[in-house]
């Protein structure tokens, strides 16, 4: 049927809804590299505005830099542009088995399959490893791509209370009929920034005979002494069953994810999984980038510890001003807003004062949840960071919400 006056109506009617409410998402238009200082247009057909960036992926600082840059200009030079295959056809080149196993090497698990994305890794595992014999039992706040993944499976979908160590053994408890139970958890929840109970999770799994599978992907290449994730972190290398993660944050910020761990679940994911199997092989331009990247994190840990006295800095400016912030230690620094067209005021007031920093609201994060989520990068200078304390304490002042927390900002702005 063609797209008739009436659907033309009703669609508009909702897009004009959303605008109205102050909740239409915008693109804005970067106009340069990923780096601190961006430049950026917004609205679209506005002049470029240089703004320092307080929020992307871009944790270690690499989306730019220049030996990974070279990396990728080689890999263009020497391997072509893309593959025009899936892998199993005429799709793998000697780079994607060399990627596979640094990143193996550098998570320290026995194997690892490269997807287009970290997305289409959590949309292969669950239904290649799983089916209506087994149970997936997952933290209520995991990222929406394993939620999309675990219900393409045929497995029992079942969920605990986020990190509720309790709730999750009840849940354990009653599965143990199951043939295969497996606790299913971010690494780093994306919205809050707070770290999974992995340790406590893995003396679970150990005592229930469970399996365990962690999306580190807001964690691979900057948590742990090493950077190696929330596995390191938490004491529990070579005790994840099943790792996936991404090469679009830390770790390049391009594209690209993995399915990593047990070898027996790696083999069987380029069997079955369906992403890998019907999606063209990365190019080989991000592999050769990647593979300089993974070098990189191995050989240094230099943008990590940047990284992470950054991270202090900023949550301790942003809570001597008096923002109200979600607890936490990573480069993920939430400022609690609750109120949606609020957060989507002090986001265009920061970009008039030279900050780039986006508000959320339902449905990226619960109603009533609404806040301005700031990340932190090693390419961000001290110089960055005051400006951006300013900034942020100046439009706080503005809306009165500093010393506040949710029962006052609340009564002032609503839910």
């Amino acid at each position: 049927m063609a797209f008739n006056k009436n659907a033309r109506d009703h669609y508009n009617g909702v897009l004009q809804d959303i605008k109205d409410n102050g909740l239409f998402k915008e693109e804005r238009f970067i106009c340069s590299a990923q780096d601190a200082d961006i430049f950026v247009e917004y609205p679209s057909g506005a002049p470029q505005k240089k703004v320092i960036n307080m929020c992307a992926n871009n944790y270690l600082g690499l989306s730019s830099h220049p030996e990974v840059v070279k990396a990728a200009h080689e890999g263009l030079d020497y391997r072509g542009y893309g593959m025009s295959s899936v892998r199993f056809i005429c799709g793998t080149q000697d780079i994607h088995r060399e990627l596979e196993a640094n990143i193996s090497k550098f998570l320290e698990t026995e194997d690892t399959i490269l997807f287009s994305s970290c997305m289409d890794a959590n949309a292969g595992v669950f239904e290649s490893v799983f089916n209506d014999q087994d149970v997936l039992i997952a933290d209520r706040l995991v990222h929406a791509s394993i939620i999309d993944g675990m219900r393409l499976c045929s497995a029992l979908n079942e969920s605990f209370k986020h990190s509720d160590m309790e709730h999750l053994e009840k849940k354990l408890q009653t599965y143990q009929d199951k043939r295969f139970r497996c606790i299913v958890t971010d690494g780093v929840f994306s919205m809050d920034g707070d770290i999974a109970k992995l340790d406590e999770i893995c003396r679970l799994a150990e005592q229930y005979d469970a399996m365990v599978f962690v999306d580190d992907s807001h964690a691979s290449g900057f948590l742990g002494k090493h950077g190696k994730g929330t596995h390191e972190l938490k004491g529990v290398l070579g005790k994840i069953d099943i790792i996936t993660t991404t090469l679009g944050k830390a770790l390049g910020g391009a594209s690209g994810g993995c399915v990593s761990g047990r070898k027996e679940i790696v083999e069987m994911c380029r069997q079955k999984a369906r992403p890998y199997l019907f999606s063209n092989a990365l190019p080989p331009v991000i592999v050769t980038a990647a593979n300089k990247v993974i070098e990189l994190v191995m050989s240094t840990t230099e943008r990590r510890d940047k990284l992470e006295e950054n991270t202090k800095f900023w949550r301790k400016g942003l809570q001597t001003a008096g923002f109200d912030l979600v607890e936490g230690e990573t480069p993920i620094v939430p400022i609690m807003l609750y109120n949606a067209k609020l957060s989507q005021d002090i986001s265009r007031d920061l970009y008039q004062r030279g900050i780039y920093a986006i508000g959320f609201f339902f449905p990226v994060v619960p109603q009533g949840k609404a806040r301005i989520r700031t990340q932190i990068s090693a390419a961000h200078e001290r110089h960055h960071l005051e400006k951006a304390l300013a900034a942020f304490t100046e439009v706080g002042k503005k809306y009165d919400i500093l010393g506040k927390g949710k029962k006052e900002i609340t009564e002032m702005y609503g839910l």
